[in-house]
């Protein structure tokens, strides 16, 4: 009799936004995202999981392409295509985002995918969950022919040493074109009640002082009141604060320096969130975000005052 295999999990999340930039009078219709996944496992410690995103920001990515191997309860080694271990707010899938917009840190200053091998260690009654991997420094889409003698390197902990307590911190070098890169993480997630709190700092140091260093930081806080009966099940109540300083994301210059490719700029975002009714998860979320520059003519056009609404399903 043939074997049968277990059947994969479909998941995926669409994520359809309008934007209307409040300083121009300008507007713009968006599919930020429409990702489709299968994961699931050969055996009990092989697994796998395949994600490409049909529409990011209208381009088509794959995202993750890995499998995993389980040598104990508490130890997992994944080798491919992933998210490195770095950072709070930039592991979020989107569709457990709070804000319609991701956060500086998790947009652009910790946002990394990359190629090669991880392990994620939780010794069990510890409240510890331990990671860290090395990776090729290619990016997603130039592995073919990339060799290098200077792998890139990322490791995160995380401690949970009470209920609803997270601390966490992490640690990355990158080797871009115009030298090495490196970066420190740190910060905590509590949730108390209908009450969740988060802040998070990062610091991304370019060595041989090729760029100044960029401080980041991202702090907000959400509010759940539960709505009873009809089409919503919950409401929150969002406010963020992030910013960041002048950020150069490894492209270089005629000369070979580090470019400056994210102006510094800090920002205030306010919202609600309504969560539908039904078994699968969907929100409509309703954001403005309020931005501030020392140069506000290095400004990109998505990065200006503006009023977001987004419907996100997640199946």
């Amino acid at each position: 009799m043939a074997q049968t295999l277990p059947m994969p999990k479909v998941s995926g999340t669409l994520r359809t936004k309008m934007e209307v930039q409040t300083e121009r009078s300008e507007s713009r219709f968006e599919v930020r995202n429409a990702r489709v996944a299968l994961d699931g496992k050969i055996t009990d410690a092989i697994g796998y999981k395949a994600e490409i995103d049909l529409s990011d920001e209208g381009k088509i990515k794959m995202l993750d392409a890995w499998a995993s191997y389980t040598l104990l309860p508490d130890l997992r080694l994944t080798m491919g295509q992933m998210r490195v271990p770095f950072t709070i707010d930039a592991h979020r899938s989107p569709h457990v985002q709070m804000f319609a917009n991701r956060s500086f840190i998790a947009k652009q200053v910790g946002n990394v995918r990359d190629v090669g091998l991880a392990g994620r260690y939780m010794p069990a009654g510890t409240g510890l969950t331990l990671e860290a991997g090395a990776f090729n420094g290619s990016g997603l889409t130039d592995q073919k022919d990339y060799w290098t003698r200077s792998l890139n390197f990322s490791a995160k902990v995380q401690w949970k040493p009470v209920q609803g307590l997270t601390l966490q911190g992490s640690v990355q070098k990158l080797s871009p074109q115009a030298g090495p890169v490196y970066l420190y993480d740190g910060g905590f997630t509590l949730t108390a009640g209908r009450l969740m709190l988060e802040g998070e700092y990062l610091r991304k140091h370019y060595a041989g002082a090729s760029f100044q260093d960029v401080n980041a930081v991202d702090a907000f806080a959400a509010w759940t009141f539960p709505l009873r009966g009809g089409t919503w099940r919950q409401l929150l109540v969002l406010a963020r604060y992030d910013a960041m300083g002048d950020h150069s994301d490894g492209t270089p210059t005629d000369d070979g320096a580090f470019k400056r490719t994210d102006a510094a700029r800090q920002r205030l975002t306010g919202g609600v969130t309504l969560r539908f009714a039904g078994k699968l998860p969907a929100e409509l979320r309703m954001n403005y975000e309020k931005y501030f520059y020392r140069d506000k003519t290095a400004a990109k056009p998505s990065e200006l005052d503006k009023a977001v609404v987004e419907l996100m399903i997640h199946f």
